[in-house]
């Protein structure tokens, strides 16, 4: 699986220009590895790791055709040999745009986890620290009740998360925070 993740990262630094979409998918990344062991996927945890290091790899290339978006990253994955759950989680993702809904598991995880790490983020920045070992659950929270604050982020997603994955929205901040904290360094927070 470590050739699987050091080519993640060649594909990230080859396919993504914007630091902070890298980030986003580090960050993706953390999280899931989090959630496979949250979720007693432990043997699986490298898999889902993996989806959500790849998960936006192509959204500079699609971002002004949204629908477009995970196709591209799918074709790609498949033509480097990702595993094809991988595959399918990355292009679940968007399934707004037409594409299958996530079914699995793992699918699932990443559609919810990825929209956590913007509020996470977003929610450490404005810190005087900018630190993310300086938030805690309660202070996410009041961020997350906050709607004019990170805006970009889909609260009624994040809320519908209990019925999907079985998960309230403050149990995957308990999830994400030390998830997050564990690379804080390459997220510069």
């Amino acid at each position: 699986m470590n050739d699987y993740k050091k080519r993640a990262f060649e594909l990230l630094n080859t396919y993504i220009k914007n630091q902070g979409l890298v980030k986003h998918n580090l960050a993706a990344g953390a999280l899931m590895r989090s959630l496979a062991h949250y979720y007693k996927e432990d043997d699986r945890a490298d898999l889902w790791e993996l989806a959500g290091l790849v998960h936006d790899l192509d959204w500079e290339m699609t971002q002004s055709e949204p629908t477009k978006h995970t196709e591209p990253a799918a074709e790609i994955l498949k033509k480097e040999g990702f595993p094809p759950e991988v595959i399918e989680a990355v292009y679940r993702h968007n399934f707004h745009a037409n594409h299958p809904a996530p079914e699995t598991l793992m699918e699932k995880a990443l559609y919810y986890a990825e929209e956590m790490t913007g509020l996470i983020v977003a929610a450490a920045l404005i810190l005087p620290s900018k630190k993310i070992a300086d938030l805690t659950v309660e202070s996410v929270m009041k961020r997350f009740k906050e709607k004019s604050f990170a805006r970009g982020v889909d609260r009624g997603l994040l809320l519908e998360m209990e019925d999907k994955l079985g998960l309230k929205v403050e149990e995957l901040i308990k999830i994400a925070l030390p998830a997050l904290r564990g690379i804080h360094e390459e997220l510069g927070l």
